[in-house]
């Protein structure tokens, strides 16, 4: 062989081993932002099953309580479309480590909280640094993989969101009863500290910086109104029952309706003077968007509501373990990761709409076999008389999850593809925040503290009615949403993976799968 047949062949060599090293380096950058989309999703659902501890250990009121796990869905809703703009603007990889490091800081400061005002100051702080980190996930992934790709590493992220929403429940039970160290409920923030700092370390080598060629301005105004119109709505929800309602709450709940309208009226005025709103309104003109918000907010209220008094039912109630709580919830996630599956691949298409009215009217089917199940069996109940609404609810929860989202984007137009997946992602964390807030109303206003003070023995049956009232509004919300789904359109659309990614890359515009807790 000559000499200059081996120059073309080495440089071939030295090209492919480059290519090796890029290929390997864009794995291990998957790798690390799905951990730290796993951290958040976990961290989202890990709590719950603590609340009866760190009430105990703080002495933290029922409020507080509401609000530990509330601030970080409202921080996190608030700051979801602007931590996505900020990465366009700024460079994803710069705002996913920054979000990193305050999501790890703020972990450390829940972890080491001395009483609840700091927990909640400070899941109200992990809930901001997770709107920076979360947009960015999708985002590198969609820049670091080709559109033929990404089919394989989105199928991969549905399956760490699912193990996310399974073991989030139970890696909280396992450490929560452990009691490591003797720090009972603060490992399950603790854990975040080694996984932070190995994304932050990794996460600066390995991830390739991208910004969006076409990034829209901030709108700093309409993040502003948005927080405070919720606040002004949730705050009082939370608070009301336990200072008896006062009439200043009342008047900033009514208030909060004024503040929406003002918000409206700002992005239109937004949108005439440099087209980059913060919501884009003019979506809500598509009406299988606009049912599909509305599906999407009160079954974030259903979430809400639900996962928070099941475990005050369970542990507090009924004075089971973390683990036991924890072991008895595994067989509605199995069910909800089932159905979800199964609709997306073979029900949706052939059945369309029908399949997301179905999941509705069988997860109202399970709650109310939950509250015959609680009614008759009351403080004497057993895990395994708990299986099968559970099963039922789970199985129609899934049928519900994974098909919305394509529904719901399924008339938008693909320049405002972005734009819809960053307000289905907020909607849902505002309703599951609005749920959480509904909980003083739905389940703690039934509960008489001061006769449960004297009569101790009957707490288990206070929690119990109190976990049947609030069934029957999760019912009656499951209703509603029933009738909404009638909006969808009858069968979503199939959207063209390949071409239209590449279109989508071209633009700046980035069509992504929600990211839900």
């Amino acid at each position: 062989m000559s000499s200059h047949d081996a120059v073309p062949e080495a440089a071939t060599e030295a090209k492919a081993a480059t290519e090796a090293v890029a290929d390997r380096r864009r794995w291990i950058a998957l790798a690390i932002v799905m951990t730290a989309a796993f951290m958040d999703l976990v961290d989202a659902t890990i709590v719950n099953i603590a609340i009866p501890s760190i009430r105990r250990d703080l002495g933290a009121s029922f409020g507080a309580i509401q609000w530990i796990t509330a601030g970080y869905a409202l921080a996190f809703a608030a700051g979801l479309i602007t931590g996505g703009r900020l990465g366009d603007i700024f460079g994803r990889k710069r705002l996913f480590l920054l979000g990193t490091a305050g999501f790890t800081v703020a972990s450390a400061l829940c972890g080491f909280a001395a009483n609840p005002e700091m927990l909640v100051a400070s899941r109200l702080l992990q809930g901001a640094a997770a709107a920076m980190m979360v947009p960015q996930v999708l985002s590198i992934i969609h820049v670091t993989f080709p559109a033929h790709e990404r089919g394989k590493v989105f199928g991969m992220f549905g399956a760490i969101i699912g193990l996310g929403a399974v073991s989030g429940p139970l890696l909280g039970a396992l450490l929560t009863q452990w009691n490591i160290a003797g720090l009972e409920w603060r490992p399950i923030f603790l854990i975040n500290l080694p996984v932070g700092i190995a994304g932050l370390l990794l996460g600066r080598k390995f991830i390739t910086e991208s910004k969006a060629p076409k990034a829209l301005r901030l709108d700093i105004v309409g993040v502003l109104l948005v927080t405070l119109a919720l606040l002004m709505l949730i705050y009082p929800l939370t608070r009301g029952r336990e200072l008896d309602w006062p009439l200043w709450g009342h008047l900033c709940m009514a208030g909060s309706l004024a503040v929406f309208a003002v918000l409206i009226a700002y992005e239109k005025y937004k949108t005439k003077k440099d087209g980059s709103p913060l919501l884009e309104l003019s979506l809500f003109k598509v009406k299988s968007f606009a049912a599909g918000i509305a599906v999407q907010l009160t079954f974030g209220v259903v979430t809400g509501i639900f996962f928070l008094v099941w475990t005050l039912y369970m542990q507090s109630g009924l004075g089971w373990t973390p683990l036991k709580a924890g072991l008895t919830g595994v067989p509605f996630s199995i069910a909800v990761s089932t159905a979800a599956g199964l609709s997306v691949q073979k029900l949706v298409p052939r059945f369309g709409r029908k399949v997301l009215q179905a999941g509705a009217l069988t997860m109202a089917a399970g709650v109310l076999l939950y509250m015959v199940v609680a009614g008759r069996y009351g403080t004497s109940i057993d895990p395994w008389q708990m299986i099968p609404p559970l099963v039922v609810m789970g199985l129609g929860m899934g049928l519900i999850v994974a098909p919305l989202t394509d529904a719901v984007l399924s008339d938008v137009p693909r320049e405002h593809a972005g734009s819809a997946s960053g307000l289905i992602n907020t909607t849902g964390q505002m309703g599951m925040a609005l749920g959480l807030g509904l909980v003083s109303v739905v389940f703690f206003g039934v509960i008489d503290e001061e006769r449960l003070a004297k009569a101790p023995a009957e707490v288990g049956a206070a929690f119990t009615d109190a976990f049947q009232n609030a069934l029957g509004w999760t019912v009656a919300v499951l209703a509603g949403i029933f009738l909404v789904m009638f909006a969808l359109p009858a069968k979503p659309k199939q959207h063209v993976e390949g071409a239209e990614a590449d279109a989508d890359d071209s633009e700046g515009v980035e069509k992504e799968p929600v990211l839900t807790h």
